[in-house]
């Protein structure tokens, strides 16, 4: 019998709506075999959802996703970290300092917009105070400025919306070798949200294979049947690997199934085994 994997997923760090244990649940209700938990520039949810996965028979791949400096918006996977890792540990008490400067720029440039929000009805939606652009998104459908989640993001806090703060600690390639000193596989997020073109992706994963990127995310939520073609063909072509997944973050994107996506998605577990090959 053919076994699926869901290699991008978030919990409680990214959307308030699901524990690491939770997610783990869903993930063995959806019937996969695997799944990558994926939060947003930090690990804190790891071990929780390593020791459920034990403990239900979900294989759980401890993994981050980091936001690097870009033009628009650059993400970078890494998936088997060492999450004990000094250095590791150094930079996401840097990214977690910066965080909360982006979310003060976020929420003034909101107001700015005329949106009658603070940074504690924000703060109120995020367990553990870890505010991301999504629980911002969260409070304005909430006080009914925007019919949706996704609304809010995309026309106010994507990259080169007016409430959208650019800065990130780290770079491209920082990120890359920072996952490989930690024993893991990088690979590049949904690179079509990095709205560049073709032939600059091409160059731009050729140039991320010298530091280490072990390959792009061949399977997305979003993809369609050419984009998916696509990615995976670059992929083939740079010798690179490919990773996928859904962004599955539970309540803040509802839209989205856990290891199927919009509902047609299915990603083998050949996937993950030759990710693993490669470690």
């Amino acid at each position: 019998m053919e076994r699926y994997v869901d290699l991008h997923t978030h919990s409680l760090k990214s959307d308030g709506s699901m524990t690491p244990a939770e997610v783990v649940r869903e993930a063995k209700r959806a019937g996969l075999a695997a799944i990558a938990l994926t939060d947003h520039d930090t690990v804190d949810g790891i071990e929780e959802a390593m020791a459920e996965g034990k403990k239900i028979g979900v294989e759980v791949v401890p993994a981050i996703e980091f936001s690097v400096q870009s033009e628009t918006e650059t993400h970078i996977l890494g998936y088997y970290i060492d999450i004990e890792n000094p250095e590791l540990k150094k930079v996401l008490t840097e990214v977690v300092d910066l965080r909360i400067e982006r979310n003060h720029v976020t929420c003034q440039k909101l107001n700015e917009l005329g949106f009658d929000i603070t940074l504690e009805e924000v703060r109120a939606l995020a367990p553990n105070n870890f505010v991301g652009r999504a629980h911002f998104a969260r409070v304005l459908m909430d006080k009914g400025y925007t019919k949706s989640v996704k609304e809010g993001f995309d026309k106010y806090m994507a990259a080169g919306k007016y409430a959208y703060c650019e800065k990130q600690v780290l770079t491209a390639e920082r990120a890359v070798k920072l996952i490989k000193a930690c024993g893991g596989a990088a690979f590049v997020a949904h690179p079509h949200l990095i709205f560049k073109p073709d032939d600059w992706l091409y160059d731009f994963f050729k140039e991320l294979k010298l530091y280490g990127l072990d390959g792009i995310e061949g399977y997305y939520t979003d993809y369609t049947p050419e984009m998916q073609e696509k990615f995976q063909t670059m992929a083939k072509d740079l010798g690179l690997l490919i990773s996928g997944g859904t962004d599955f973050h539970a309540r803040m994107k509802p839209h989205i199934s856990i290891g199927t996506g919009l509902g047609n998605m299915k990603i083998p577990y050949s996937v993950l085994e030759n990710i693993k090959k490669a470690l």
